[in-house]
């Protein structure tokens, strides 16, 4: 059993907490039971995973799985779990897997979302929950956004993250224009819209385009859309969270596709 945070293991495993240790050893955090479940689930890869004694023993068909798909396994003291751990409270289990560009395509089909210079994790993460519950069809999210492997965006997105279709574009311009071109309505959310969302053909194949927390999209992406749709807001209120803005019109489309002829 692992107890020394000198461990060179354990040392490694902690820079995994940095953005720039992660890109550096090309390795991400997988943080507590349900994401461990999910990952096992959909076969990923793993590359390490470290347990307590207690979850061992309190999960033992699920540390068999894991151990069949991980190039190494350690039993670990609570200390040494809680000092690799992102989070303040870890259930007991911390496994690291290989970092990927996911896709480099999306299906070009359905609802896909794209997301400009998202800095927010917990946004990120919920709206991949989200739209996996919705039926998206995938996520696109601009390469100067939060990394779509931090640790955050992980626990938000409850296990959806291995689910949704996801790539990262360095030139999310182009990937509009590909879209187009393949016959997808781009629907941009702007407060100065006059159209509100609900009046938006969502059957038809629709890239959403959703931007930064702070300043929305930018002006260039805005200007690319085929429709820019608004969602009414009370008198006072300014905007909304992003990831409710996404999750109502992923629910109106799926709504108009379940209800209406």
């Amino acid at each position: 059993m692992l107890t020394s945070l000198q461990n060179s293991l354990v040392k490694q495993i902690r820079k995994l907490h940095s953005t720039k240790e992660r890109h550096k050893q090309q390795l991400f955090l997988l943080e507590g039971t349900h994401l461990l479940e999910e990952a096992c689930a959909v076969n990923y890869p793993l590359v390490v995973v470290c347990c307590t004694p207690e979850w061992q023993s309190a999960h033992p068909v699920l540390w068999e799985e894991a151990c069949s798909r991980c190039d190494r396994a350690e039993i670990v003291s609570k200390e040494v779990l809680e000092a690799i751990a992102t989070t303040v409270q870890p259930d007991g289990v911390v496994a690291t897997a290989q970092r990927s560009d996911r896709q480099t395509q999306l299906p070009m089909t359905g609802i896909v979302l794209a997301v400009e210079t998202l800095q927010d994790p917990g946004n990120l993460g919920t709206m991949i929950r989200t739209a996996a519950a919705a039926g998206a069809s995938g996520l696109w999210l601009s390469g100067d956004s939060v990394d779509l492997d931090n640790p955050k965006v992980l626990r938000a997105s409850a296990g959806q993250w291995f689910r949704l279709a996801m790539a990262v574009t360095e030139d999310l311009k182009t990937t509009i224009q590909q879209s187009q071109q393949a016959g997808m309505q781009v629907v941009a959310t702007l407060p100065s819209a006059t159209l509100t969302y609900w009046e938006v053909d969502w059957r038809k194949p629709s890239l959403i385009l959703l931007g930064n927390e702070g300043a929305g999209l930018s002006a260039e992406i805005a200007a690319m859309a085929d429709r820019q749709v608004k969602i009414p807001l009370s008198p006072g209120v300014e905007s909304l969270n992003v990831a409710i803005a996404a999750a109502l019109m992923l629910y109106e489309a799926q709504r108009q596709v379940i209800y209406q002829d």
